[in-house]
């Protein structure tokens, strides 16, 4: 018999500086996992920048949010992509279930041999409409998505290929490599953000609009753009259920 909900135990990988930020990560896997805070246990690269993949013994997954503070391509800068790769890799071969989005998602690409770019042209801030692939109609978290839906992807770099072994399941106008997972694994990667709803990334963004935006107005036409995001931030808890608890 596989645990109860309530005996979950989630070791959260953070990359962000500011413990306002960290603080609202937390609380929105937490809100959208169906999970309490107290089933999280944090490990903020930037507090502990080095640490062993072995880390993730004792937990029965591993998710790993954003990052406005640090990109995947200077892994000199910022040591804790290196590690942040190891831990992936480890989860993987382990067959760890792990749950990464946006950096996290990068850090996946990265870790199983894809390549991350930078691409401001093509740079997402706001809700996007986001398209399934066929492969998603047979996929455990997103067999019952609408072909269409609504998202929140706020980011400069993307993934200019897979790895080999990913199967892709979404996509986006600006973004070709949305979500992927990897076959026989429960592993999933999410360009987008699908722990964050439109409120949240309203305070994120204006929090943080010096370093995406250039102006005040690009602001409020994002502000005034944003789409109800309800389906994305269900794919937590479907994870959750459909494969930690299946």
């Amino acid at each position: 018999m596989g645990k109860h909900r309530s005996q979950l135990k989630i070791l959260l990988l953070q990359i962000r500086d500011d413990q306002v930020t960290c603080l609202e990560e937390l609380d929105e896997f937490v809100r959208f996992s169906g999970l309490s805070e107290e089933q999280f246990e944090l490990l903020n690269g930037f507090r502990t920048p080095e640490f062993e993949p072995t880390c993730i013994e004792g937990y029965d997954a591993l998710f790993i949010g954003g990052s406005s503070d640090a990109s995947v391509t200077q892994p000199d800068r910022y040591p804790f992509v290196e590690d942040s790769k190891r831990l992936v890799l480890h989860c993987l071969k382990e067959k760890i279930p792990v749950f990464a989005s946006c950096f996290g998602f990068q850090v996946a690409v990265e870790a199983l041999g894809g390549r991350v770019i930078l691409d401001k042209e093509n740079m997402e801030m706001g809700t996007y409409r986001l398209t399934l692939t066929e492969a998603a109609a047979s996929d455990r978290l997103f067999h019952d998505v609408p072909k269409e839906f609504w998202a929140v992807s706020g980011h400069k770099e993307r993934a200019m290929c897979l790895p080999q072994e990913a199967i892709l399941l979404a996509f986006s106008e600006r973004c070709p490599y949305h979500a992927f997972k990897i076959a026989d694994k429960p592993f999933y990667g999410f360009q987008f953000h699908p722990e964050v709803d439109p409120p949240d990334l309203a305070a994120r963004i204006t929090r943080y609009q010096s370093r995406y935006l250039d102006n005040a107005e690009m602001l409020t036409e994002i502000l005034k753009d944003l789409k109800e995001t309800t389906i994305s931030n269900q794919l937590i808890q479907k994870f959750v259920d459909r494969i930690l608890l299946s």
